[in-house]
């Protein structure tokens, strides 16, 4: 089955790098943004699947983001995914009050992604 993956890193070189192990295992539609703000948009009119957000990112950043997309009606049923270079118990810890449906330590395997995502999502 085929799905809707928006990912959300002010790195475009994380993006990339991403977008080519998804492209390389799977033929899921990828949508790409370096801005909290631009995915809220994204994220209204494309309804993805499932959104990989960055934590660390200038401006906007991903909890931010996180609570932005939670808040609205037509964004908060999407399961998101946070992607921190943190230690992850400590960004649990820190989203324990947020609806996330995981966390992936940075640095991510890029082909290990689609297994993790459909784990994720249980499928």
């Amino acid at each position: 089955m085929s799905k809707c993956i928006l990912i959300v890193d002010d790195e475009e070189d994380v993006r990339a790098l991403i977008q080519l192990g998804l492209e390389m295992k799977t033929d899921w539609e990828i949508l790409s943004t370096n801005s909290g703000a631009e995915a809220i948009n994204i994220a209204i009119t494309k309804q993805p699947d499932v959104i990989l957000l960055d934590l660390m990112m200038p401006d906007m950043d991903g909890r931010t983001t996180l609570q932005k997309l939670k808040n609205e009606p037509k964004t908060q049923h999407i399961p998101i995914i946070l992607m921190s270079a943190k230690v992850k118990s400590s960004v649990e810890e820190s989203f324990t009050d947020l609806d996330v449906a995981a966390i992936f330590t940075k640095p991510l395997r890029p082909l290990n992604l689609p297994e993790q995502i459909i784990e994720v999502l249980g499928e």
